[in-house]
C-alpha cells in the first residue's frame, strides 16, 4: 500500500543541464522535456508522477538551461497533483552536487529528514516506497539504488602480445551499476560545504558520494531487479521503445 504523503522524504529532481549528449535536440528542448511514449508527454512528466505515486508530494526542481519550458508546462503541480518548487543554479558553484548545496542554503528542503534524488534523465518503475523504507530502517546516511549487471556499449578485446585473441561485442558485465537514484538524510548534506570550498564544480556521485563513503558514512545499496532506462544520448533516444514506456504507465502503483 502506497502512503497517501510521504512527509519524511522530499523529491529532488535534477533538471538543469545542458544535455550536451543528446545535442542536437537540446539545443531546442531543455533535455528532461524530450517527448517520450506513445503519447509524447515530457520525460520528467513521468518522474514527476512516479515520485507522487509514490507518495513523494513534495518536490523541488533544480533547473537552470532552458528552465522556462519545464516552468511553463509544471508551474506549480497542481495539474499533477504535486507541489513543485523551483531552484535555480549558480554559475559560481555548477554541477549537480553545486546545484544542491545552493538550494541546501536557501533552506529549500526544510521540514523533511530525507530527499529522494532522482537524475532527470533516468526513466524507470523502480519502486520508490520499498527503498525509502530500507532507507529509514537500515538508519543509513546515504541509500543508492543499483541494479546487477550493465552492458559495455562498446565491442570489448582481449589482447596478448598485440594480438587480439578474443572479442565480445557489448558485453554484459557482473557488476553493480548505479542508476542515478539515490536516498540521502539531510542532515549529511553539511559535507558539501567541505567540499565547495574553493570549488567550481561540484558532483553529487562524482564527489559526495565518494567522500562519504571515505570519511566512513553509511552508505547501503538498494539492489532492485526494476526497468531503467538513460534517456540521456541521442543514440539512447532514438532507440527508447515507446511501448515500454506506455506499460511503465499502466503498471504505476496508485496514488
Amino acid at each position: 500500500m502506497v502512503e497517501k504523503h510521504n512527509e519524511e522524504a522530499i523529491g529532488v529532481i535534477l533538471a538543469g543541464g545542458e544535455g550536451k549528449r543528446l545535442r542536437p535536440l537540446t539545443y531546442y528542448f531543455q533535455k528532461c522535456m524530450i517527448p517520450i511514449g506513445s503519447l509524447q508527454k515530457p520525460l520528467l512528466e513521468y518522474i514527476v508522477t512516479l515520485l507522487r505515486s509514490h507518495g513523494i508530494v513534495k518536490q523541488r526542481l533544480l533547473v537552470g538551461y532552458k528552465h522556462e519550458q519545464i516552468v511553463n508546462y509544471f508551474n506549480h503541480g497542481e495539474r499533477f497533483g504535486v507541489e513543485i518548487e523551483y531552484l535555480f543554479d549558480d554559475p559560481e558553484l555548477g554541477g549537480t552536487g553545486g546545484a544542491l548545496y545552493k538550494a541546501l542554503e536557501k533552506g529549500a528542503f526544510q521540514g523533511s529528514k530525507n530527499l529522494l534524488i532522482y537524475y532527470g534523465d533516468i526513466i524507470s518503475d523502480i519502486d520508490l516506497s520499498k527503498m525509502l523504507q530500507q532507507h529509514r530502517a537500515s538508519s543509513s546516511d546515504a541509500t543508492l539504488a543499483l541494479v546487477k549487471g550493465f552492458e559495455v556499449p562498446v565491442g570489448v578485446a582481449e589482447v596478448e602480445g598485440g594480438r587480439i585473441v578474443g572479442w565480445v561485442e557489448k558485453p554484459r558485465l557482473d557488476i553493480y551499476a548505479g542508476i542515478g537514484i539515490i536516498a540521502i538524510k539531510l542532515e549529511v548534506l553539511k559535507d558539501l560545504e567541505v567540499l565547495a570550498e574553493d570549488r567550481k564544480q561540484l558532483d553529487i556521485m562524482g564527489d559526495l558520494l565518494p567522500y562519504m563513503i571515505s570519511k566512513g558514512r553509511r552508505v547501503e545499496a538498494y539492489l532492485t531487479d526494476a526497468f531503467w532506462y538513460d534517456v540521456g544520448s541521442t543514440e539512447k533516444y532514438e532507440k527508447l521503445d515507446n511501448s515500454i514506456v506506455d506499460c511503465l504507465l499502466r503498471t504505476r502503483p496508485s496514488k
